[in-house]
C-alpha cells in the first residue's frame, strides 16, 4: 500500500519508512552502546580522630577509618621499624606490642586502638642503650637481611612475658603447671614470625639467652 501527501511528493511504502527509521536509530546509537547515566555524587571518605600512645608518647591524628595500625605507624607517625611484609597477617614482620600483648599491626585498624599503649621496636631500645633482646640478636647474629628482625624482637619480648604469666601454648604438655621455655615451646610460640633467610637457630639462641637471664 502506498500513500502520498497533498503536495505530490514521491510515494513511500510503510516498509521503506520503517527501514529508514531503523537506519537512523542505528546511526544515532551504535549497537551495544549503553545509555549514559549520570555519575553518583562523590561521597566523603569516613574519617575518625584517633589518639594512640606510641612508645610512651601520645599521637592524635584524623585518619581514614580503613587505615590499619601498620599504616598508621608508618605513614602517619613515620616509624618505619615496623615492617610491612605480607600485609595479610602471615609473616609477623609487623608485630608490635599493644597493651602488653603482641599483635600483627596489619590485621587491626587504627580506630580500634584508640587510647591503646603501643610499643614498637623503636620504643624497646636505642643505639648505645639496647634492650637485652636487641643486644642478644646482635650477639648471636639472629638476622641476615634484617627485614623480619623488628617483628621477631617485639614478638620475643612479649612472648617471654606470656611465659612468665603462665600462658600456655599448643606445645605445653601440662596446663596445670608453669610452662617452661623448652626448645619446643619456644619454636611453637615464635612460629608466627617467619624468617625468609632461615636464621631460626640463631634466633632461638638469642631468645634463650635472654630467658635464662631473667629471675
Amino acid at each position: 500500500m502506498h500513500s502520498s501527501d497533498s503536495e505530490g511528493t514521491l510515494p513511500i511504502s510503510r516498509r521503506d519508512l520503517l527501514i529508514a527509521g531503523a537506519a537512523t536509530a542505528t546511526t544515532a546509537a551504535p549497537a551495544g552502546a549503553a545509555a549514559a547515566t549520570p555519575s553518583p555524587p562523590a561521597t566523603a571518605v569516613p574519617t575518625s580522630r584517633v589518639s594512640v600512645w606510641v612508645n610512651a608518647e601520645r599521637h592524635t591524628r584524623d585518619v581514614d577509618n580503613r587505615t590499619t595500625l601498620l599504616d598508621f605507624l608508618r605513614e602517619h607517625l613515620h616509624l618505619y621499624g615496623t615492617k610491612k611484609g605480607c600485609d595479610h597477617g602471615q609473616c609477623g614482620a609487623c608485630t608490635v606490642i599493644v597493651d602488653g600483648r603482641r599483635i600483627n599491626a596489619c590485621l587491626t585498624l587504627a580506630v580500634m586502638q584508640d587510647g591503646a599503649q603501643v610499643r614498637t621496636v623503636e620504643g624497646l631500645g636505642v643505639p648505645g642503650k639496647l634492650h637485652p633482646m636487641q643486644a642478644a640478636f646482635v650477639k648471636h647474629d639472629g638476622y641476615q637481611c634484617g627485614y623480619c628482625t623488628p617483628g621477631q624482637i617485639c614478638s620475643a619480648v612479649a612472648m617471654l612475658d606470656e611465659v612468665a604469666a603462665g600462658v600456655p601454648s599448643h606445645a605445653t604438655a601440662d596446663l596445670t603447671v608453669q610452662p617452661l621455655l623448652s626448645a619446643e615451646e619456644l619454636r611453637e610460640r615464635m612460629s608466627g614470625n617467619l624468617c625468609r633467610c632461615g636464621a631460626y637457630a640463631n634466633i632461638v639462641d638469642a631468645i634463650t639467652e635472654v630467658a635464662g637471664s631473667r629471675p
